[in-house]
């Protein structure tokens, strides 16, 4: 083995020989797709292998197809930039324009398709940021009281087979009557408020307090927001309360509870709605019912019964 010096430092003859690249194509724009993906060939990740040859391969047709301008690229790369750096602990920009351009719930719709007999899942959403608080059942998860119509929400969760998954971990979260997440006010409103992780009886029965959700709009004031204004788009979801089911015997599903009658149902900024995930939240004039629960008369309720795979 013999070495020789360089600028940066004493290096082998074996390491140099190791570290030299596979011959790719020679670069031009008829072929250079092709070039990258073949500098890719020595991937030992055949995935990551397929993955970033089928990008490549996508987004050099793209940037043929619409002629795409050096002065576009660049801002290109610097809304990437500022999508980055808007980024923090409590605000996910990437995951918004992940949302807002459909992708999210496309990944999320190949990744748990739809046969009819189990409920729809949808996009989890960039404020599931922090753990939800173990409440018992019964519970209300609205510690500010700030306002809202009081809701009272019920559910069971079973199998395709219509047996109960008893102990099931059911996660809600929502925004609270003005339309914002607890993280985006912080110091505001309790720590983890309109939060709750609730665990299913033997029979795979939940039922909680709540308010009835309101629709909001998304964060605007950075590049997602520059985006949508660009484009002549609303930033508004549907009401709706999130919904996240685990159990070790069943698959873990994430969805929504979307109210009937919100606005934006038909033009969600995520594309987030479903029809089969729409419920009615009915009024319920009943003073004994309400005592019962804790609630004030009258209230809201909606049943929303959630029907998961079990694990294979």
């Amino acid at each position: 083995m013999t070495t020789d010096q360089t600028d940066a430092g004493t290096r082998t003859q074996d390491d140099t020989e190791a570290a030299a690249p596979a011959p790719t194509p020679l670069f031009t724009a008829e072929r250079s797709a092709e070039a990258v993906a073949d500098s890719f060939a020595g991937a030992p990740d055949p995935r990551l292998r397929e993955i970033l040859g089928s990008l490549v391969h996508h987004l050099h047709a793209f940037a043929k197809d619409v002629d795409l301008t050096v002065d576009e690229w660049a801002a290109g790369i610097r809304f990437l930039t500022e999508t980055g750096h808007t980024c923090d602990d409590t605000r996910q920009e990437f995951i918004m324009l992940s949302d807002v351009l459909g992708l999210s719930m496309l990944v999320e719709t190949l990744a748990r398709p739809s046969d009819g007999r189990f409920t729809e899942s949808t996009v989890e959403g960039p404020f599931h940021l922090v753990d939800s608080p173990p409440r018992a059942l019964g519970d209300t998860i609205d510690e500010a009281a700030a306002g809202g119509e009081a809701c009272l929400v019920t559910g069971r969760v079973t199998d395709g087979d219509g047996a109960p998954v008893p102990g099931a971990h059911v996660d809600v979260w929502q925004a609270d009557a003005d339309g914002f997440y607890d993280v985006q006010r912080p110091g505001a409103v309790p720590d983890r408020n309109l939060r709750g992780l609730f665990t299913a009886d033997d029979d795979g029965r939940f039922w909680f307090r709540t308010i009835v959700p309101r629709h909001y709009p998304i964060p605007t004031d950075g590049p997602v927001g520059v985006l949508l204004r660009a484009t002549g788009r609303h930033g508004f979801r549907a009401a709706h309360l999130h919904v996240e089911v685990t159990s070790p015997a069943t698959r873990t599903l994430t969805t929504h509870l979307f109210v009937a009658g919100s606005p934006y149902l038909d033009s969600d900024a995520v594309f987030g709605v479903k029809a089969s995930l729409i419920r009615d939240f009915a009024e319920i004039d009943d003073a004994e019912r309400a005592a019962a629960h804790g609630l004030p008369n009258p209230f809201r309720h909606v049943d929303f019964p959630i029907t998961v795979p079990r694990e294979v």
